[in-house]
């Protein structure tokens, strides 16, 4: 779809300005549409437009906004994900660099669908730039009158015939990857260490400070204002029928132009790799692509023909959308020794709530490591796999899948990278001896102990 129009990351320069913005539509049309609605209204053409969120999980996000109790009785809260630290993942920051307002605008109207009256935007602690960046677009909307008590100014009372204002607070991380999962985001956003938390109770009934909260990612909130002005029936036509819209896909790896591509739901994979990345240097061959994130099962090389990228369709070959972050990797990468620095990431990123996380993700990277130096035992490859599928559904949030998938997909996928590195006649000597008296893992350590006679 060649004339589809670019709905988050459009061609006008420094639209980061608020001015620029303004005098392209932004803070009018849409936002004045939906403030002349009933909020249930504006929910109700949220669903209709089809938009799934954009964070990984592709939940419909008019069906979210629907759990957020009615009424005024208790304070409610909106939590928006910046915290983007899935490796292969960088889109997000493109929105904050290049059209910030947009994702406020959003914003806004999700607030007011809801009946919010606070949303804070939680921005990781690694992207100090770009929170500077969101932080100046908010205080100059704030200068215009677009947030906060100004409102008024500029909108009308809505379909409840109540005057209706929001506040937005910038919010930055300390840097952990835990906090990408929304409970832990809400306990860190608290104060707290970043643990995720049990579900029951969900976040629209118990999430910030105990208050109804919901939480969107940024993509998914700079969507909002493309579908009010266009409507939710004519956004549900662009791309996938089962997840329209555009989304930006952030392509890496052995690509000759590397980078975000915002183009329709269910464009496939080799055309954005091919036709936009420019494909591969020195016309070499992919060996395997990570379609969403390093979280993702990978997908062969050899299996590409005629898969499209969207959350139903990657989910019949055996993967998953994820970020939309694509990995690619030639005929030439070590794909053992990718996937020991993807099972390192996420061994140090575990927060050690759970245990088959906390002692599955180190257990993963040891056997890893063996098989990265050479080292590798007969039976370490089946060991590999039973141990990542034992941290598969056992564990609190996605973390434990997120390090679990990576590995045993690769091995069902790329049984034979493994096999390759088995050392033959290699056996673990000692085994009844602990860890510490072991030499490089393998070797015992001779240790002479005294014996003491009793008298």
């Amino acid at each position: 779809m060649p004339d589809t129009p670019k709905l988050i990351l459009p061609d006008i320069p420094n639209l980061r300005n608020i001015d620029t913005y303004v005098a392209n539509g932004g803070y009018g049309e849409a936002l004045r549409k939906a403030y002349s609605m009933a909020p249930a209204a504006v929910i109700d053409e949220v669903k209709k437009s089809g938009l799934r969120g954009r964070g990984g999980a592709a939940f419909p996000t008019g069906l979210k906004w629907s759990f957020m109790p009615k009424g005024k009785e208790k304070k409610k809260y909106f939590l928006i994900n910046g915290d983007e630290s899935e490796p292969g993942s960088f889109k997000d920051r493109q929105i904050f660099e290049f059209n910030p307002h947009q994702m406020i605008e959003g914003i806004l109207i999700g607030c007011y669908a809801m009946q919010i009256d606070h949303a804070y935007i939680y921005i990781r602690g690694e992207y100090a730039h770009w929170v500077k960046m969101v932080e100046k677009a908010v205080a100059d909307a704030y200068a215009k009158g677009f947030i906060g008590k100004r409102m008024s100014e500029h909108f009308k009372p809505g379909g409840d015939g109540v005057a209706y204002t929001a506040e937005i607070t910038v919010h930055k991380g300390a840097g952990a990857y835990i906090v990408g999962e929304e409970t832990a985001m809400m306990d860190s956003l608290e104060g707290k260490r970043g643990y995720p938390r049990y579900k029951p109770p969900f976040p629209a009934n118990a999430g910030l400070w105990g208050m109804p909260t919901t939480i969107n990612n940024i993509e998914t909130m700079t969507n909002v204002p493309a579908i009010m002005k266009m409507g939710g029936e004519a956004y549900s036509k662009i791309g996938d029928p089962k997840q329209p819209g555009t989304i930006l896909y952030g392509v890496s790896g052995h690509v000759n132009k590397p980078g975000v591509y915002e183009l329709p739901t269910g464009t496939p994979l080799l055309d954005i790799i091919y036709k936009h990345a420019g494909g591969v240097p020195n016309g070499k061959k992919i060996k395997m692509v990570i379609p969403g994130g390093s979280s993702m099962p990978p997908l062969r090389g050899d299996k590409l023909e005629g898969v499209l990228m969207d959350a139903e369709h990657l989910k019949e070959v055996g993967s998953a959308i994820g970020t939309a972050g694509i990995m690619v990797m030639d005929e030439d990468t070590d794909l053992i020794h990718v996937l020991t620095r993807i099972a390192k990431f996420y061994q140090h990123e575990s927060c050690g709530q759970c245990t088959p996380c906390r002692e599955g993700t180190g257990w993963l990277l040891k056997l890893l490591r063996r098989f990265d130096a050479g080292e590798a035992m007969a039976g370490d490859v089946d060991l590999l796999y039973d141990v990542a599928k034992n941290i598969e559904g056992r564990t609190i949030c996605a973390l434990g899948e997120a390090a679990a998938w990576p590995v045993y997909f690769t091995i069902e996928r790329f049984r034979d990278e493994f096999e390759k590195r088995i050392k033959p006649g290699l056996k673990l000597k000692s085994p009844e001896r602990v860890h510490s008296l072991r030499k490089g893992g393998l070797e015992p350590v001779q240790v002479h102990v005294p014996v003491v006679e009793r008298t």
